[in-house]
């Protein structure tokens, strides 16, 4: 009688076979021995192989079905990797079962040893978990970087946004809310498990809620993007009552303990940091720009035009600049110098400052000469507003040039540099109003842009732009139609 089971099954064969015609299993099997026997010789006969525990018992699962019978087979071996695929190509030339055609195709040939490699990896996890947890004091520096990890493993999700937590954020009266995941990551592997992440520029309901619920302390990253964040929060009507920050140019995610604890240590009260847009100056060593201010001057910037009535005397400071020559001849052409007489100021004014030319026409001349002069445009003392058109005009002149322009409210040319200065140079140049440039807008140089209010921004290409401020006009000729 012929072994039904074998000791150690290393490899499954699985095949599809398709009958045409209705056969029962016995059919199936008796056709497999049949048409191999002889094939491979006597070491490698299926009947033999069978005797001597090689192979083990050939199941077969059909299923009949319109006139023709499906199924699948599987064939037990303990044989060696070779000698397994080639009795599975062995299977494969049987042609019929009985009096009916058939088609026998290998779909796979699995090794079952796999389950067990996957078992020994959780179980070996298992132990070393159990070993952590009764290891002796002197293992503690060994084992260190594993345990940090599964410190790491303990974070969960908080509330209907799923946001990033740590285990302890349901219980605790104080609660600490970082930027994103890696953030919760490391302050878990410094024993805070009251700690939340936002997730990202836009406070979810439920930051607004927490917030609400327990004592809130922000615990942001030491460069602009926390400031922004911060905005947000404000702005979505979170209660945050302390304010913590990292290094100037750090993040929360690289902190050490050390400085973990110093920052926190060293929070402020969200009362006393002022206007919740303002830099903070715990952890800050860099001068921020005040976000109220500028979104004042683009408020003013963006004032409808005033009617004709007589306009204010200029201080001889605005005057004196605004009579400057314009460093580019089309500038120039759409704005000519003034040649009109103005009143002069009393010498006591302003001792320190030399007497401007007598320019201004009366008061009562005025509305008439706006409608008949070229230069009533050049006499308005708010921001001008240049076309479109005009404005990718100005582009066109630097097109394949890289250079980038600055120009303030009169639209006077202050710097022209090379694109990959614009970044830098936004920072450090005061009184920009507008900036056309041969480059591409990203979302970067419109959060700087804004924040130091500049109130168009031209360029050649629009990159990834997800947010756009509705105090800067983006201009962009290539997205017109």
């Amino acid at each position: 009688m012929a072994k039904t089971y074998i000791d150690t099954v290393k490899y499954l064969i699985y095949a599809d076979v398709e009958v045409e015609g209705i056969v029962d299993k016995p059919d199936v099997v008796g056709a497999i021995f049949g048409q191999t026997e002889g094939l491979l010789g006597e070491e490698l006969d299926l009947r033999d192989l069978q005797k001597n525990g090689r192979i083990g018992r050939i199941e077969v699962d059909m299923r009949p079905r319109s006139g023709k019978t499906k199924g699948i087979i599987k064939i037990p071996s303990s044989l060696d990797m070779v000698e397994t695929c080639i009795i599975g190509a062995a299977v494969e030339t049987v042609e019929r079962v009985g009096p009916c055609e058939a088609s026998i195709r290998i779909s796979k040939v699995e090794d079952t040893r796999n389950l067990k490699r996957e078992q020994l990896i959780v179980r070996s996890k298992s132990l070393l978990r159990n070993l952590i947890n009764t290891e002796m004091p002197e293992s503690q520096e060994i084992s260190d970087m594993v345990r940090e990890e599964v410190k790491a493993a303990e974070i969960t999700s908080y509330g209907k946004d799923k946001l990033p937590s740590g285990p302890g954020i349901g219980r605790a009266e104080e609660v600490i809310m970082v930027e994103g995941r890696a953030d919760v990551v490391n302050l878990l592997k410094k024993d805070l498990s009251n700690v939340v992440a936002i997730g990202g520029a836009k406070a979810p309901p439920t930051i607004i809620t927490l917030s609400k619920e327990k004592e809130a302390t922000v615990f942001l990253d030491g460069d602009r993007g926390g400031d922004m964040i911060l905005r947000e929060l404000v702005s979505a009507g979170a209660e945050i009552d302390f304010i913590a920050r990292a290094p100037a140019g750090k993040e929360v995610e690289e902190l050490t303990r050390k400085e973990v604890m110093k920052c926190l240590k060293n929070r402020v009260p969200f009362e006393q940091t002022g206007k919740a847009t303002a830099p903070i100056p715990s952890m800050r060593n860099e001068v921020m720009p005040t976000y109220p201010q500028h979104a004042h001057e683009r408020r003013e910037e963006r004032a409808p035009p005033r009617d004709s009535s007589p306009s204010p005397p200029l201080p001889p400071q605005e005057r004196n600049r605004r009579e400057l020559p314009r460093p580019r001849p089309s500038m120039r052409e759409q704005f000519p110098p003034r040649s009109a007489p103005r009143r002069e100021p009393a010498k006591d004014e302003f001792p320190n400052e030399e007497p401007a030319p007598k320019n201004e026409p009366p008061a009562n001349e005025e509305a008439v000469s706006r409608k008949e002069s070229p230069l009533a445009k050049a006499e308005e003392p708010a921001a001008r507003k240049l076309s479109r058109e005009e404005l990718e005009n100005e582009l066109k002149e630097l097109s394949k040039t890289l250079k980038a322009r600055f120009y303030d409210k009169d639209y006077s040319l202050i710097k022209e540099l090379s694109v990959r200065d614009v970044i830098k140079s936004i920072e450090e140049v005061q009184g920009i109003h507008a900036i056309v440039f041969d480059g591409i807008v990203t979302q970067r140089l419109v959060d700087l842009a804004e924040s130091k209010g500049v109130a168009v921004l031209v360029g050649g290409k629009m990159g990834n732009v997800s947010k756009k401020p509705t105090s800067l006009e983006l201009v962009i000729p290539s997205s017109r139609k």
